[in-house]
């Protein structure tokens, strides 16, 4: 039957193109963002997911940074206390070859003293410049906490997130400190590393035991801030393993991400192409059904 009214054609055609249209206002939207899944209306289980893994990638960034200054401060802190263990001209290590020389007999001590001074000045300024970022582990006050977290990784399991951090005790490389607790400010005896004098001692057997006990506190202060050196070593390099961790970590999850939401480009660029010449192929079949309500009026003629 023919009718006026009712076009079926052209409900049909019409439908058809809506249906196409819609397609392709898809397809084009997934090729200009790049994304399969852009708000939570085109899947909202892949939504969530890859929003909470931006949160995540997020804060690793965060912890990035956080390792990043870290690791500035301990080179810091452990450049200056390889200074200060010196070698064969400064440091302890000369410190220590000045006091055994101190000992043979007739030796003038006190030029010996004027060298001691010299390098006991320079620790004590080494350890004091040793700063970054207002951070100074080596000459400390009562301001210094006693213990510094470092954070280092960031995880979540469900919805429960988990921060891992490096603990550092500052009292292990403390040279000096406001109430002379420090390594070489520490008082045992009658001197400290950075107080003793030699430049009154003469030869006699008591001078000399003094002289002994210097050598030995000195060769201890050069033992544990060989220690204090070593720790900080390990952690230079526990940063630096995390660190490339995290970047690896972070690299991961954007893969996941992408596998996640990312549109195929290949076979969008396909789409795009049929649903154009179905597009194309409907307004024809639209205005040939559209045609179909002419030829009634020839009924007429």
């Amino acid at each position: 039957m023919s009718s006026l009214l009712t076009n079926s054609s052209a409900m049909t055609a019409l439908q058809t193109l809506r249906s196409v249209s819609s397609q392709l206002s898809t397809t084009q939207s997934r090729i200009s963002t790049g994304q399969r899944v852009a708000t939570a209306a085109d899947n909202a289980a892949y939504w969530s997911i890859a929003t909470s893994m931006r949160a995540d990638n997020a804060a690793l960034s965060a912890v990035s940074d956080s390792l990043g200054l870290s690791a500035a401060t301990v080179d810091t802190e452990y450049t200056a206390l390889n200074k200060v263990l010196g070698d064969s001209n400064s440091g302890l290590t000369k410190l220590q070859s000045l006091l055994v020389e101190a000992k043979t007999a007739g030796i003038d001590r006190s030029k010996i003293q004027s060298e001691i001074t010299q390098i006991q000045q320079d620790m004590k300024n080494v350890a004091s410049a040793a700063t970054f970022n207002g951070v100074n582990w080596l000459s400390t006050n009562a301001s210094t906490p006693t213990t510094v977290n470092l954070v280092s990784s960031f995880s979540r399991v469900g919805s429960t997130p988990t921060t891992s951090s490096i603990t550092v005790t500052v009292a292990n490389y403390s040279l000096y400190t406001s109430s002379t607790s420090g390594i070489l400010d520490t008082v045992s005896g009658s001197a400290s590393v950075d107080s003793l004098n030699i430049g009154a001692l003469t030869d006699s057997s008591v001078d000399q035991t003094i002289l002994d006990g210097y050598i030995a506190k000195v060769t201890a202060a050069i033992g544990t801030v060989s220690s204090g050196a070593a720790n900080l070593g390990a952690i230079k390099n526990r940063i630096s393993n995390n660190s490339e961790f995290v970047k690896s970590l972070m690299d991961s999850v954007d893969r996941g991400i992408g596998q996640l939401v990312d549109a195929d480009m290949n076979q969008e660029s396909t789409r795009l192409a049929a649903l154009q010449v179905q597009q194309q192929l409907g307004v024809q079949a639209l205005s040939i059904a559209n045609n179909n309500s002419q030829s009634i009026l020839s009924l007429f003629r």
